[in-house]
């Protein structure tokens, strides 16, 4: 995944936008003004720091090198991806899907249906 296809999986998700709060190089994708992703879409190696379940967020860390805790966020919630080809594209937009499921399973009941978002059973 390049950096045009991580901007369009992430925009594509329903009530995502792109912002620039830390200045133009760093993209912050949210959803209902929260964070769900960022990177710095320029930068080589590409990375992207995602939301995460904190026990899936060490599974992760321990089976693939190119996932590690979030730079400068809390370590715990977020992990940084390094999209260096080591991970299967498929695994990636589920890692993004994921942190946006969990920005919005957080909004209220009435946010999320505007979104046409449903929590899977």
């Amino acid at each position: 995944m390049d950096a045009a296809e991580l901007r369009q999986q992430c925009l594509h998700l329903p009530g995502s936008s792109e912002t620039f709060p830390f200045g133009p190089e760093t993209s912050v994708f949210k959803v209902a003004g929260k964070v769900f992703a960022i990177s710095r879409l320029a930068n080589v190696p590409l990375e992207v720091s995602l939301k995460c379940e904190p026990l899936l967020a060490e599974q992760l860390r321990a089976a693939h090198p190119a996932v590690r805790p979030g730079y400068h966020l809390n370590k715990r919630h977020w992990n940084t991806v390094t999209l260096d080809g080591s991970l299967a594209d498929q695994l990636l937009s589920d890692l993004i899907e994921d942190s946006y499921d969990l920005v919005v399973s957080q909004l209220s009941a009435p946010r999320r249906r505007t979104l046409g978002w449903q929590a899977e059973p």
